[in-house]
């Protein structure tokens, strides 16, 4: 692969069968007339929609696959889950799994958080688009729950947690933080409730039957990394990360 873009590389999914990625800022790729400078592959973004595209082009050539294999999600912080055979673009989308050789499931986070999943074994994958609203609605376990009504298995499946807003970034007014289990909301630290996003998730994955063995967490925060878009530090000049995973 060329060095032009800079990747994560989730090592939990080292193998003949899955391969990953979770893509930097890149924040030094400039194109002409770009509002975002950086590999922003956000259509919902304030870039012109043909930056966007340039973007996603190269992204496709670095991790050698045909842009028809990938499946881009127009995400809308809900449940929706669609099970794909064909790349493109998916409305109202927010979580993708498939059983199809050679397809790649996409989707964009600032500061949400992109969780890839894939059971080798029986060659089923999913992504989801986990924010704090996807989370609550346990966006997570029903894609696991998809994948099993493919054939997957809890036991065999393993996931990544992509970097995405830290505990101590995470400041939420008092609607927000009702809606996650306390253990997972700190009251006492701050003068505002701080939700743990990442640990949530993760618990969500080990009660949906996976193995915490199993679980890759980036501890990496997006707000506090220069390599990362955040919208929260950047508002409408951030651009959109991708967290991608492809079944071989």
């Amino acid at each position: 692969m060329s060095s032009r873009i800079k990747f994560i590389k989730p090592s939990i999914f080292e193998s003949e069968v899955i391969d990953s990625w979770f893509t930097l800022r890149n924040h030094y790729l400039i194109q002409t007339d770009n509002d975002i400078p950086g590999l922003n592959l956000g259509l919902n973004t304030a870039e012109k929609e043909s930056i966007v595209l340039k973007n996603r082009k190269l992204l496709a050539q670095e991790i050698d696959t045909n842009e028809e294999l990938i499946a881009f999600g127009r995400q809308i912080h809900k449940t929706d889950i669609k099970y794909v055979i064909e790349g493109g673009t998916y409305q109202k989308t927010d979580g993708f799994v498939t059983d199809t050789p050679g397809l790649a499931l996409a989707i964009q986070v600032a500061d949400c958080a992109a969780i890839l999943l894939a059971d080798e074994k029986n060659k089923v994958i999913g992504a989801a688009h986990a924010g704090w609203r996807g989370a609550v609605a346990n966006i997570v376990p029903k894609v696991i729950d998809k994948m099993v009504q493919l054939g997957a298995e809890e036991q065999h499946i393993k996931a990544y947690i992509s970097p995405c807003i830290s505990q101590v970034n995470f400041e939420v007014g008092e609607e927000v933080a009702s809606e996650f289990p306390k253990e997972f909301v700190d009251r006492k630290k701050y003068k505002k409730p701080h939700v743990d996003l990442k640990g949530f998730i993760r618990h969500q994955i080990i009660q949906s039957g996976m193995l915490g063995s199993n679980i890759e967490l980036d501890e990496s925060c997006t707000i506090e990394g220069e390599q990362f878009y955040s919208y929260r530090r950047q508002g409408q000049k951030s651009g959109r990360m991708m967290g991608i995973i492809k079944l071989k």
